[in-house]
């Protein structure tokens, strides 16, 4: 298994540069222009001056390494630099924002507390409430509770974020008063009345986030329940006059859990994909919403790296998902 997952790692090298350099190429080619927010009273040669000044004036290739070189060894010595007080940078030329003028990593790190309060928290929601109405609804085919359990993740499944999201808002802030609308990341917590606002704000869009993780997850918890149910281990262990509950949530959980497992790690990326929207809906400052205003701001360096690290993010949890899946099931050996 070591040997495998080492393989792996050595192979997500060049999957994780062909597509730094795929999306490089596509944002090259998309419409727009990084000059087009600069005031129509800028002279052209001052245009000219600062598009050469963004580095915009060389060629594709060259500008192509030269973001390859900076994230791949100048970011990493500054993050050594600043862990360790060493100065391996030196105040070498970093990714730089065309729209903050600042290094793309530093707002990045400003930004992701905002986002990981908010999607690590609606993951973990919704896969804790998952997991229970996936083995009971499977226990309980057919009854009450899995047909509404069935309908409910379905609706949940198949509505949008920027729909539910909106929803939730009309309801409970606008119509009830209950919750703020509008996330404020300017909050610190530093007591329980600050703590109590934070879980507030936090509650709808972990609520829209972890509907659909939960929809998901609950759909394959109860599909997998039923196919192990219904094995003829699950016979013999009633027959040797094991308990219901030592079957089911022993015998049958462990091996349901296998699959679902893979399922839970492969969903990691796609929360955060589904954050950008929820992030636009309610206001909430994190990577989501930094990735929106780099594309209507023309901001490449930092619509490259942000999509990269979301790239990276999916090739990550993918070979984390197959690590997975050979551990849980013995069965499984990657020779």
């Amino acid at each position: 298994m070591l040997t495998y997952t080492i393989r792996r790692l050595v192979l997500a090298i060049p999957t994780l540069l062909f597509i730094s350099l795929v999306i490089f190429l596509l944002l090259e080619l998309a419409p727009g222009d990084p000059m087009a927010e600069v005031p129509l009273t800028v002279p052209p040669e001052v245009k000219e001056k600062m598009r050469l000044a963004l580095g915009l004036g060389e060629p594709t290739h060259i500008r192509f390494f030269k973001w390859m070189w900076q994230f791949f060894v100048i970011e990493p010595m500054v993050f050594i630099d600043w862990l360790f007080g060493t100065d391996l940078a030196g105040g070498e030329q970093r990714v730089l924002s065309w729209q903050f003028r600042s290094p793309v990593m530093d707002v990045v790190v400003q930004r992701m507390p905002q986002t990981l309060w908010v999607v690590a928290m609606s993951y973990v929601v919704g896969v804790l409430i998952a997991l229970p109405i996936g083995i009971y609804s499977a226990y309980r085919q057919y009854s009450l509770f899995d047909q509404a359990g069935t309908f409910i993740t379905m609706v949940g499944y198949s509505v949008p974020p920027f729909f539910s999201g909106v929803l939730v808002i009309v309801i409970f802030s606008v119509q009830l008063g209950w919750l703020p609308s509008i996330y404020d990341t300017t909050l610190v917590v530093v007591d329980w009345a600050t703590f109590k606002q934070q879980l507030m704000q936090m509650v709808m869009p972990v609520m829209v986030l972890a509907l659909q993780t939960t929809a998901q997850i609950s759909r394959f918890m109860r599909a997998s329940m039923l196919d192990n149910l219904n094995q003829d281990y699950v016979r013999t262990a009633r027959a040797k006059g094991l308990s219901e509950m030592t079957v089911v949530m022993v015998h049958v959980l462990r091996n349901s859990m296998i699959p679902v497992i893979t399922v839970i790690a492969l969903g990691v990326p796609q929360i955060f994909g589904g954050a950008i929207i929820t992030e636009q809906i309610f206001k909430v400052n994190g990577l989501g919403q930094l990735l929106i205003t780099a594309i209507q701001a023309n901001d490449l360096p930092m619509v490259h790296t942000v999509t990269f690290m979301l790239a990276v993010l999916i090739v990550l949890f993918n070979i984390v998902a197959d690590v997975l899946y050979g551990v849980l099931d013995p069965r499984i050996r990657y020779d």
